[in-house]
């Protein structure tokens, strides 16, 4: 190790010319010099999701910011683009457009041509696993006090 550092990095040699000028390409160039794609359209591996492990891959997909609202609002009908930005209405219209292509993608939900976005037959049979946890919220409800229920506050003593 140099100059005292007790940080376990790798030695580094020399510092070259092109280094020291600031003429050398930087990492995320040189990351995109190796790949065809470009920057936003590359995937990158997301967290916990192992191919051994089918829950981790699902539970990763349901935990993405607004997925469980899109499914929840098309488990009864159809909709389109328009209707679904309103039920949802916090949500940008671009996290929207990305939510529905990962939907389409994972086979969950498809596109009609006029009637707009529905669940296909697996999407159906996850949106029955939804009112099942909708069950249990409004019996944990009903069984809770109400000042109890707000987040951020200590249920009475």
């Amino acid at each position: 190790m140099r100059g005292g550092s007790e940080r376990n990095e790798p030695e580094r040699g020399p510092v070259s010319e092109a280094h020291a000028t600031g003429s050398v390409a930087t990492n995320s160039t040189m990351r995109r010099a190796r790949t065809s794609k470009p920057a936003s359209r590359r995937r990158v591996p997301r967290r916990g999701t192992r191919a051994d492990r089918p829950v981790a891959a699902v539970l990763d997909l349901l935990g993405r910011r607004w997925l469980l609202r899109v499914l929840w609002e098309l488990r009864v009908e159809p909709l389109t683009f328009r209707v679904l930005r309103e039920r949802c209405n916090a949500m940008s219209p671009s996290v929207l457009n990305r939510r529905l292509a990962e939907l389409r993608q994972a086979g969950v939900v498809e596109v009609e041509s006029r009637r707009g976005y529905r669940l296909t037959d697996e999407g159906r049979e996850l949106a029955r696993a939804l009112r099942a946890i909708g069950h249990w919220a409004e019996r944990r409800a009903a069984q809770t006090p109400r000042r109890a229920r707000r987040p951020g506050r200590r249920p009475p003593r």
